[in-house]
C-alpha cells in the first residue's frame, strides 16, 4: 500500500534561457563542453543530454552561433526529421577547452540552488500524513509488539528525528526499511545544483530510483511537451542507509580537484526522504560528535556547507533522520543531544508468544517442518539457560543452521532436539579461557 497523498507539484520546464535561472555564460559554456565531449550535432540530441526543452536549446544554439562559436554543417539529417546539424567552430573549440580547464562538468544543466529550495518546500517529507493502516501495511511482513506502531506512527508523520534503541537482533533495521517502504509517493531530484557558479551533482543512481523521464517530443508543433523540468529526475523518495562506515567528512561537500566539481553529501542526496544511521556507536567518530553535527539541521531544517574557497551557504535539510543503536542512549549521548532527537523509541525483544509466531512463519517460509518435541526442547531446555531472552534474529539463525546440517548430511529438512542443540551451539560463544 502507498500513501494516498496529493501528487507533488512538478517543477515546470523552462520556456526560455532566462527561465532556467542560469547565466547565459554558464548555459553557453556547458553547451559547448557537451558538444565537444560527446560529439553532438543535432538540437534534439543536445536537448536530451543537457535536459532542456528543444526550443530553449535552439535559443542557446542561436546565441552561440551569433558569437561565432557554432556553425551549421549544411547537412540535413533525414533520419532525424531533416534537422540541421551544428558543429563547433575553431573559436568554439577554443572556448570549450578553456571552459573545460575551469570545470570538466558537462551534460545536464544544473538547477539554481534558490530555485531548488522552492521545490523542496513543495515536496517536503513533512507534508506526508501517514495513517496507521498504511504503516501497518508497510510493516505487514514483521511481527511487532502491539504498542510499537502507537509510538512509531506519530514519529514518522511528524517528519522529525527518531532514535530507535534496544538489544541487537530485534529488527531495528527492518523497521527502518519498513518506514522507507511506507513512503510510497515520488519526488523530483535535481541532477545537479548551481551555487555561486559552482556545480554540485546530486542525483545518484545508487541512492535514487528513477521512476519516469520527461522527454521533449520533437514532433510536437510547439515542442513544449515536457511534463516537468527534465533537469530533475522523477524518483521514489530517497533512502540513504549508513552504518559503521559513517564519518563526519561524508556529511560535507566532496570536491573533485580533477573535474573541479562538487558532489552532494549524503544528507543532501536524501532530501525529501529518509537518512538512516544504523549501528550508531560503531563508527570511528563518537556518537555525541556525530549528533552534534546534526543539531542545527535538525532544529532549523537547513544545513550549512562550504566550498573549497571557504564560502559557506545553506541548503535545505528536509530529511527524516532515523538513528538506530544497540546502546542505551544515556551511554552515548548527553542530555542536550537527547533533547534534540524528537522521538526515542525502545525496540525490545519479542514476547514468547511473538517469538513462536516468528519461528513458525520463518519455518513455513523456508519449508522446515515444525516438530513438537524439538520446540519443547528449545523452549524448556535451551532458552532457560539464557534467562528466556528472546530476540527476533534467533528463529532465522536456528532454522538456517538446521537446514545447513540437513543439506550436509543429505537428509530431508527436519527439526529434532539434537539438531536444535547443534544450531544452538553455533549461536553463542561460551565464556572460557583459551590456552596460549
Amino acid at each position: 500500500m502507498t500513501l494516498q497523498t496529493p501528487s507533488v507539484t512538478a517543477p515546470p520546464a523552462a520556456r526560455s534561457m532566462a527561465e532556467t535561472g542560469l547565466t547565459p555564460v554558464m548555459l553557453r559554456d556547458i553547451l559547448l563542453k557537451t558538444m565537444f565531449r560527446m560529439n553532438l550535432e543535432l538540437v534534439t540530441e543536445i536537448a536530451r543530454v543537457i535536459c532542456l526543452p528543444v526550443q530553449v536549446t535552439q535559443e542557446l544554439v542561436d546565441l552561440a552561433r551569433g558569437q561565432r562559436l557554432l556553425e551549421a554543417t549544411g547537412t540535413l539529417h533525414a533520419t532525424s526529421g531533416n534537422e540541421m546539424g551544428y558543429q563547433l567552430t575553431d573559436l568554439g573549440k577554443a572556448r570549450a577547452l578553456d571552459a573545460l580547464s575551469q570545470s570538466e562538468y558537462f551534460g545536464a544543466m544544473p538547477v539554481p540552488l534558490e530555485v531548488y529550495k522552492e521545490q523542496v518546500k513543495r515536496q517536503s517529507v513533512r507534508n506526508l500524513k501517514l495513517t496507521r493502516a498504511q504503516l501497518t501495511a508497510a510493516m505487514g511482513h514483521l511481527i511487532l509488539p502491539d504498542n510499537l506502531l502507537d509510538h512509531l506512527g506519530p514519529a514518522v508523520t511528524s517528519g522529525r528525528s527518531i532514535l530507535m534503541y534496544g538489544p541487537p537482533g530485534n529488527g531495528k533495521s527492518s523497521i527502518s526499511n519498513g518506514i522507507r517502504d511506507a513512503l510510497g509517493d515520488k519526488i523530483y531530484v535535481p541532477r545537479a545544483l548551481e551555487y555561486s557558479g559552482q556545480v554540485i551533482t546530486v542525483y545518484d543512481p545508487i541512492v535514487h530510483r528513477a521512476a519516469e523521464a520527461a522527454v521533449d517530443d520533437p514532433t510536437s508543433l510547439r515542442r513544449t511537451s515536457n511534463r516537468f523540468d527534465n533537469r530533475y529526475v522523477y524518483c521514489e523518495r530517497p533512502t540513504v542507509i549508513t552504518g559503521g562506515e559513517l564519518s563526519l567528512d561524508m556529511l560535507d561537500l566532496t570536491y573533485n580537484p580533477t573535474a573541479r566539481t562538487y558532489q552532494a553529501p549524503l544528507q543532501l542526496k536524501s532530501t525529501g526522504g529518509i537518512f538512516i544511521v544504523d549501528d550508531l556507536g560503531r563508527q570511528a567518530e563518537p556518537p555525541q560528535k556525530l549528533v552534534n553535527r546534526w543539531i542545527v539541521p535538525l532544529e532549523e531544517s537547513k544545513d550549512i556547507l562550504a566550498l573549497q574557497s571557504g564560502e559557506k551557504f545553506t541548503v535545505p535539510f528536509d530529511t527524516l533522520v532515523i538513528f538506530s543503536t544497540n546502546f542505551h542512549p544515556n551511554e552515548i549521548f548527553d542530555g542536550a543531544a537527547l533533547r534534540r532527537i524528537f522521538f526515542k523509541i525502545k525496540i525490545d525483544g519479542p514476547s514468547q508468544e511473538n517469538f513462536l509466531k516468528i519461528f513458525a512463519m520463518i519455518a513455513r517460509k523456508k519449508k522446515m517442518p515444525l516438530d513438537e518435541r524439538a520446540m519443547v526442547h528449545l523452549m524448556k531446555v535451551k532458552f532457560p539457560t539464557i534467562q528466556n531472552n528472546f530476540a527476533n534474529y534467533q528463529p532465522v539463525y536456528l532454522i538456517d543452521q538446521m537446514i545447513s546440517v540437513c543439506e550436509f548430511e543429505g537428509m530431508p529438512y527436519q527439526m529434532t532436539p539434537e539438531l536444535i542443540d547443534r544450531a544452538w551451539d553455533n549461536m553463542f560463544v561460551r565464556d572460557e579461557t583459551i590456552a596460549r
